[in-house]
C-alpha cells in the first residue's frame, strides 16, 4: 500500500495523514492476535411483539475469542441471575423469554461489550420497547347535517400506538370509501370534503386503525352525515382547510422523506399545484400523492430547504399557502474511523469525520472508557475529530470508540489499533486462472497482509515489470486492472508483496478469449400452413469455450413437440400450424458471454384468400352534449361504419360562431374505442362541435354539427405573450406584446394594463390602461437603462393572472468616445495586429456590438512608385474585444487606420489616426516576356517589370534550356540580371532548336513567381514529327486486310440479293456510313515532338513555324518542374536540370487540330459499320 503523505479535505478542514494505513474493510487473518470487532448488532430502536421472545443480537470476532457482557440503562446487567435471560454460547446475543412475564419489565436501553486481552469493543445503545395497540376511547359521535356545497372534515383521532397505526376509512360492509380530488384522507387520518354533494349522505363513515406489530384492527364509532339541498351553497373561491393561515413551517431531517400537505375547499373543487420559490422541484426524488394534495420528496438534503408554495385554483380564483421547510440533520458519517494495523515505532491516525445540523459533538473512548478517564498514554494525542498515535509499541493494541451526537441522534463506531510485526502474506489463492472476453476489463487480484503494510509489484511472464499507466492500473488493494483486455495480454502474471520483514510472491494466469458472435442470423419467415419453416443460426466462438445453443419461442421454451427439430446451427418446424406463429430466438451461451438473435414466423393460408377492400370510415352520427358546466361539457356520438379497418382515433373540432364563424379548429383527440369525450371549454365562446374518425386509410368526412353551446364571460385566464421592451429612439421605450385573440379574451371590454419602472431603482410602478393596441411608448426615459415591464389583460369581468416581469431596455444613442491607446504590431509583409484600449461601458450608451477598424493604403514606400487612390477597408470585431488582425496587406506600403466603437444605434467617433508601414515582400511576376529578332544562333528577350514590386527590385533571374526532338530537356543555364535591365540578347545558340525560358524578379526577400516563353532559333525549319507512322505497322496492315475482305463479302451478298429482285438502299447506307476517304481532311499540322507536362498531362503543343521563326505555348507560367515526368526531374547543385522530356507517347487524339496523324484503326472500323 502507498504510504506516501496524503492531504484529506472535508468541510473546511485540511488534515495531514501521516503514513496512513487506512483501507476499506481491512481484514486481519484470524490466526493472528487482534482486538474484538463487532460484526452483528440489533438496530438502535427495537420494538418487540409481546407474544414473541426478545432477541438482542451481538456478535464479535477477535483473537483470542472475545467474552461478552451487557449493561441495561447504564448499569451492569447480570444475565446469570435472571432465569428468563439466555446468553447464546460463543456469542453475545441475548434471548429473553417473556412468556408469562410482564414484558414492560425488560424495556430499556441495552449495550453489549466484547472484550479480549487486546481491547474492548462496544455496541450501539439499543432501545428496547414493547409494541402497543391501545383501545379507542369511548365517545359518541353526533350526527352531522350540512348544506350542499360546503366543506366538511370528519376527524379520526386514533389512539397513539407503537409504532403508529395505519388509518383507512370504510363502511359497514368493510368496503373502502372512494377517494378523489374532492374527498381525500389527510396524513393524520382525517377525512376532508372540499365540498359536499347529495351522494355523500350516509350513516356509516367508519375510521379504522391497523397496528402493524400486533396485527390488530380497531374502529371508531360510525359517523352519520346528511347533506341538505334546500339552501345550496354557491360557487366560491378556493380556501385552505389545512394547513390554516397564509404560512406554516415544517422541519425535516436529512435523508428522511419530506411530506407537505395542502387540502383546500371551494366550489368547483380546486386543483392543487406546487412550486418552490427560487428553485425547481427535484423531479427525480419527488412524487405527488392524494390527488396532488401531498408532495413527497425522498432522501432530503440541505438544498431541499426553503419556501414551498401550495396553489389551489378553480375558475373563480386562486389561493396560496407558503410552507417554510427547514432541514436539520442527525449526525452522519463523512469518514468513519477505520482499523489500523501498525508495526512497532510506526505512526497512525484515526479520524472521525461527521457532519450534522446542529454540528455534532465528538467524544472519544478507549476500550469503552472515556479517553480523558483512560490511563495516560504519551504516544496518543487527541485533536477534536482526530487521534494521532506516534511511535506505537508492542502491547499497546486497543479499541477506540468515536461517538458523535446532537439533539437528533448519535453515531458510534469502533476502530481497533493492532500493533504487529508480521512478514507479508498473499491471501489470493496461487495459480488462479482468470478468463475474460476480448475488449472487456480484466481484474487480477493480489490480496495481501503484513505489518508494515506490504508494497505490491506486478510482473508479466516473470520478467516484464508492470507500471501504473495505460493499459494497466494497479489499485491500492494490489489488484491489477487491464481496462480493455486483448489476446496479447494473455499470460502469466506474478505479484510480489514486500515489507521490511520479507517478501512473498504469487502467480496467476490470464486467458483472453474470442467473443461469441452470431454470424448468420435467423430471418423473418412467411410460411403456408402445413409447410416447413427453417431458421438458421450460425455462430462463431472461442474454440476453448464450450458453447450451448438454446432456441426460445416468444422468450419461453420451445413447445414439447416432435415437429420442432434442433440441429447444430438451425431450427426446423415441420407441418406448421397457426399456433407456431411468434418470435423465435437462438441464444448461444458460453461460460463467459452470450449472443442472441431473433426472427418472426408468420403463418398464412395455403390458398390465397379474396382481397379485403379497405375504405375510409363513415362519419360519426347523433352528437349529444351532456354534463354541461361553466368550463366543460361531455360530447357523445355513435361511430360510423369502419369499412374493414379499425378506427384508430376520433378528432373533435369546434367552431367559434361569435369570434371566428366558419373556421373549424382541432380541440382534442380520443382513442378509437371511445364514443365520448370530456371537453374543456373557455368562457365567452359560442361553441359548435363535430367529430371525424380516422382509420389506416384516412379521415372520414365530418359529422353533422352538434347543438350550439354558449359559455358565460369571465375574467381573462391568461395575459398577452411576447412582452418585450425595446428602445427605438434615444430617450424612449417601446413596450409591445402579442394581443389576445377573441377566443382568449373571455369576455367583452378587453384592455391591457401596462406597468413599468426602472430596474434597481426604488420607485413605484407606473401604469397605463390601453385597448385595441399592441404597443405602448414610454417617453423621456434615460438612455439605455433596464426597465421592469408587466402587461396584464383585463375585461369587464375582472383581471387576468398576476403577470410575469420582463426586462427591457430604453433606446440607445451613438457612443460618446473612441478607443484609446491604439497600437499596431506588424507581423510580416501582409499581416498586422492592432490593439486598443476598450471604451468604458457608460460611454457606449447602448449594447456593445463590437469595434470597427477602418484602414487604407496611403502609398508605397518606394520613392519612385506612383501613388494610387486606394479604397478604405473595414474589419468589424464583435463583442468586447481589444485586439484584431489585419490580413491581406500589400507589402512595402504605408497604411493609416482608426477605430470606432459600435452599438445597435451606430458608430461612435473615430480614434486618432494611426500610421504603420509593412516590410518588403517577394515581387510579382514580370509583366510580360517576349522573344524578338530570332536568328540561326541567337535571339533577343525583352520583358517588363512586375506590376507590383512589393519592395526594391534587386534584379532578375533568367533560366533557359533546349528541348530536342526526343522530348529530352537539355542543361539549364542561369543568368543574373540587374534591376534596370529589360532586354538581353542570347548568342551561341543551336540552330533549329526549341528553347524554353524562365524569368523571375527579385527583392531582398527573394525571387517572385516566374514567367515562361518558348521559341525556335530558325524561321523556316519544320519541327520533325516524333509520331510513329502506324501505316507501316504490321497489326494495322492486317486489320485493313480483314476489313477489305469483309467489304468484299458484303458486296457479293448484296449482288446476289439484287439479282434475286431485292432492292438495296444504297443512298441510305451511303448517308449513314460515309467513306472516310471522301471525308473533308483536316489541315496537316506538321507537329514538332511532344513533351509531357505533369500538371495537366497534355502533350506539348506543336505548331508550324511562324513568319518570325518563333513558336509559343498558350501558357507562359510553367515552372521547371512542370517539364518532368512523374516528378523525377531534379536540379543539380549547379542549377542545371536533371531529367528529360517524357519519351512516352500520349494518346494522339487529344485535340483534332494538333497533328496530321494517320486515322486510328478504330476510326477505320467505324467507317465500315
Amino acid at each position: 500500500m502507498d504510504r506516501s503523505r496524503k492531504w484529506l479535505t472535508g468541510f473546511g478542514v485540511v488534515l495531514l495523514t501521516l503514513l496512513s494505513h487506512m483501507t476499506s474493510a481491512l481484514e486481519v487473518p484470524l490466526d493472528l492476535p487482534q482486538p474484538p470487532t463487532i460484526t452483528l448488532q440489533s438496530p438502535k430502536d427495537y420494538i418487540f411483539d409481546p407474544r414473541e421472545n426478545i432477541v438482542i443480537h451481538c456478535e464479535a470476532k477477535g483473537k483470542p475469542q472475545p467474552s461478552f457482557s451487557w449493561t441495561r440503562n447504564g448499569t451492569h446487567f447480570d444475565v446469570e441471575k435472571d432465569s428468563k435471560v439466555l446468553l447464546k454460547p460463543g456469542s453475545g446475543t441475548l434471548v429473553i423469554d417473556i412468556s408469562g412475564e410482564k414484558a414492560e419489565a425488560y424495556e430499556g436501553t441495552y449495550q453489549c461489550t466484547a472484550h479480549n486481552e487486546h481491547g474492548t469493543a462496544v455496541s450501539n445503545n439499543i432501545v428496547i420497547r414493547q409494541s402497543r395497540s391501545p383501545l379507542w376511547s369511548k365517545e359518541r359521535n353526533e350526527a352531522i347535517v350540512v348544506q350542499i356545497g360546503v366543506s366538511l372534515v370528519l376527524q379520526c383521532r386514533p389512539p397513539a400506538g407503537l409504532p403508529p397505526p395505519v388509518i383507512f376509512w370504510m363502511d359497514n360492509n368493510f368496503q373502502k370509501l372512494p377517494l378523489d380530488k374532492r374527498v381525500s384522507q389527510a396524513l393524520n387520518g382525517d377525512l376532508y370534503f372540499s365540498n359536499v354533494l347529495p351522494e355523500d349522505t350516509r350513516n356509516d363513515y367508519i375510521c379504522y386503525a391497523r397496528f402493524p406489530h400486533t396485527q390488530t384492527i380497531q374502529q371508531k364509532q360510525p359517523i352519520s352525515v346528511t347533506v341538505l339541498a334546500n339552501s345550496p351553497e354557491g360557487e366560491r373561491r378556493p380556501g385552505f382547510m389545512m394547513p390554516l393561515g397564509p404560512t406554516s413551517t415544517k422541519m425535516v431531517l436529512r435523508g428522511e422523506t419530506l411530506e407537505l400537505e395542502c387540502i383546500a375547499d371551494g366550489l368547483p373543487t380546486p386543483d392543487i399545484s406546487w412550486q418552490k420559490d427560487g428553485a425547481e422541484l427535484p423531479s427525480s426524488r419527488m412524487s405527488f400523492q392524494n390527488f396532488k394534495k401531498t408532495l413527497k420528496i425522498s432522501d432530503v438534503n440541505e438544498a431541499d430547504g426553503g419556501d414551498y408554495r401550495c396553489i389551489a385554483t378553480n375558475n373563480l380564483g386562486t389561493a396560496y399557502h407558503m410552507i417554510k421547510v427547514t432541514v436539520k440533520a442527525a449526525p452522519f458519517w463523512v469518514s468513519a474511523p477505520r482499523n489500523l494495523i501498525l508495526a512497532p515505532n510506526e505512526t497512525g491516525i484515526l479520524t472521525c469525520r461527521v457532519n450534522g445540523e446542529p454540528k455534532p459533538k465528538i467524544s472519544w473512548f478507549v476500550n469503552g472508557v472515556p479517553i480523558e478517564n483512560a490511563p495516560e498514554d504519551h504516544s496518543r494525542k487527541v485533536d477534536d475529530d482526530t487521534v494521532i498515535l506516534s511511535n506505537v509499541q508492542s502491547g499497546s493494541s486497543a479499541v477506540y470508540q468515536c461517538n458523535a451526537s446532537n439533539e437528533f441522534g448519535y453515531l458510534m463506531a469502533n476502530a481497533f489499533v493492532s500493533v504487529l510485526a508480521e512478514p507479508p502474506r498473499v491471501l489470493t489463492p496461487p495459480n488462479r486462472v482468470y478468463q475474460v472476453i476480448t475488449n472487456n476489463p480484466a481484474l487480477l487480484h493480489c490480496a495481501s497482509f503484513g505489518s508494515p503494510i506490504p508494497t505490491i509489484t506486478w510482473y508479466k511472464d516473470s520478467k516484464i515489470s508492470i507500471q501504473n499507466g495505460d493499459p494497466y492500473v494497479i489499485h491500492e488493494n494490489g489488484t491489477l486492472e487491464i481496462h480493455v483486455a486483448q489476446p496479447l495480454n494473455s499470460g502469466k502474471y506474478t505479484c510480489i508483496a514486500t515489507n521490511n520483514l520479507g517478501l512473498r510472491e504469487n502467480h496467476v494466469y490470464l486467458e483472453v478469449k474470442e467473443p461469441t458472435r452470431i454470424l448468420k442470423q435467423p430471418e423473418y419467415k412467411v410460411v403456408q400452413r402445413g409447410m416447413s419453416a427453417v431458421f438458421e443460426c450460425k455462430v462463431k466462438h472461442d474454440p476453448s469455450l464450450i458453447p450451448t445453443m438454446t432456441w426460445l419461442k416468444d422468450k419461453g421454451e420451445l413447445p414439447d413437440d416432435e415437429r420442432f427439430e434442433v440441429d447444430m446451427d438451425s431450427l426446423t418446424i415441420k407441418d406448421v400450424t397457426d399456433e407456431d406463429e411468434g418470435t423465435y430466438t437462438c441464444m448461444m451461451n458460453t461460460t463467459l458471454d452470450q449472443d442472441s438473435a431473433s426472427a418472426m414466423l408468420t403463418v398464412v393460408e395455403a390458398t390465397p384468400t379474396p382481397a379485403i377492400v379497405y375504405e375510409k370510415p363513415d362519419p360519426p352520427t347523433d352528437l349529444e352534449l351532456t354534463d354541461q358546466t361553466e368550463r366543460s361539457v361531455q360530447l357523445t356520438w355513435i361511430p360510423g361504419d369502419e369499412h374493414n379497418s379499425h378506427t384508430q382515433k376520433f378528432l373533435i373540432q369546434y367552431e367559434d360562431i361569435l369570434h371566428q364563424p366558419g373556421v373549424w379548429i382541432n380541440l382534442t383527440e380520443v382513442a378509437g374505442t371511445s364514443t365520448t369525450a370530456q371537453l374543456h371549454l373557455s368562457p365567452y365562446v359560442y361553441y359548435s362541435f363535430r367529430v371525424l374518425a380516422l382509420n389506416r386509410v384516412g379521415y372520414s368526412g365530418p359529422s353533422h354539427s352538434s347543438a350550439q353551446y354558449r359559455t358565460n364571460p369571465a375574467a381573462p385566464d391568461e395575459n398577452p405573450s411576447g412582452v418585450q421592451g425595446v428602445g427605438v429612439e434615444p430617450g424612449s421605450l417601446v413596450i409591445s406584446w402579442t394581443p389576445l385573440t377573441g377566443f382568449q379574451c373571455n369576455g367583452p371590454g378587453l384592455e391591457y394594463k401596462v406597468q413599468w419602472r426602472q430596474k434597481d431603482v426604488e420607485e413605484e410602478w407606473s401604469s397605463k390602461n390601453v385597448a385595441n393596441v399592441s404597443q405602448f411608448i414610454v417617453s423621456a426615459s434615460p438612455i439605455y437603462v433596464p426597465y421592469e415591464i408587466k402587461v396584464q389583460a383585463l375585461n369587464d369581468y375582472g383581471s387576468g393572472p398576476v403577470p410575469e416581469v420582463v426586462i427591457g431596455y430604453s433606446g440607445e444613442d451613438l457612443p460618446l468616445s473612441a478607443p484609446d491607446n491604439v497600437q499596431v504590431m506588424v507581423h510580416n509583409s501582409t499581416l498586422a495586429e492592432v490593439h486598443w484600449e476598450p471604451v468604458s461601458f457608460p460611454s457606449v450608451r447602448g449594447q456593445l456590438q463590437g469595434y470597427k477598424v477602418l484602414y487604407r493604403r496611403e502609398r508605397g514606400r518606394h520613392e519612385t512608385e506612383e501613388d494610387t487612390e486606394q479604397e478604405e477597408q473595414v474589419l468589424t470585431f464583435s463583442g468586447n474585444r481589444s485586439e484584431g488582425r489585419l490580413p491581406g496587406l500589400q507589402p512595402y506600403s504605408v497604411y493609416s487606420l482608426f477605430i470606432k466603437v459600435l452599438n445597435n444605434k451606430g458608430e461612435g467617433p473615430p480614434s486618432p489616426s494611426k500610421t504603420f508601414e509593412t516590410p518588403e515582400g517577394v515581387p510579382g511576376r514580370p509583366s510580360f516576356l517576349n522573344v524578338i529578332n530570332p536568328s540561326l544562333d541567337s535571339l533577343t528577350l525583352e520583358w517588363g517589370p512586375p506590376m507590383k514590386s512589393n519592395g526594391r527590385l534587386t534584379g532578375y533571374t533568367l533560366k533557359y534550356q533546349p528541348v530536342n526532338n526526343t522530348s529530352e530537356l537539355g542543361p539549364v543555364k542561369v543568368m543574373t540580371l540587374q534591376a534596370n535591365e529589360t532586354t538581353i540578347t542570347l548568342s551561341n545558340l543551336n540552330s533549329s532548336m526549341l528553347y524554353k525560358f524562365y524569368l523571375s524578379a527579385r527583392t531582398i526577400k527573394g525571387p517572385g513567381p516566374i514567367v515562361t516563353e518558348e521559341a525556335f532559333t530558325v524561321m523556316d525549319t519544320t519541327v520533325p514529327s516524333r509520331q510513329v507512322d502506324i501505316a507501316t505497322q504490321g497489326w494495322f496492315i492486317g486489320l485493313m486486310c480483314a476489313i477489305a475482305l469483309l467489304i468484299l463479302v458484303l458486296l457479293i451478298v448484296c449482288f446476289i440479293k439484287r439479282n434475286k429482285g431485292g432492292k438495296y438502299p444504297v443512298k441510305e447506307k451511303e448517308d449513314a456510313h460515309q467513306d472516310p476517304e471522301i471525308q473533308p481532311m483536316k489541315e496537316d499540322d506538321g507537329t514538332f515532338g511532344e513533351y509531357s507536362d505533369t500538371e495537366d498531362h497534355k502533350p506539348l503543343k506543336g505548331s508550324r513555324t511562324p513568319s518570325n521563326g518563333t513558336v509559343r505555348r498558350d501558357e507562359s507560367d510553367d515552372s521547371l518542374v512542370d517539364y518532368g515526368e512523374g516528378g523525377d526531374g531534379q536540379f543539380n547543385e549547379d542549377g542545371s536540370f536533371i531529367g528529360q522530356y517524357s519519351g512516352k507517347k500520349e494518346k494522339d487524339t487529344h485535340e483534332g487540330n494538333e497533328s496530321s496523324e494517320a486515322p486510328s484503326p478504330v476510326n477505320a472500323m467505324n467507317s465500315f459499320v
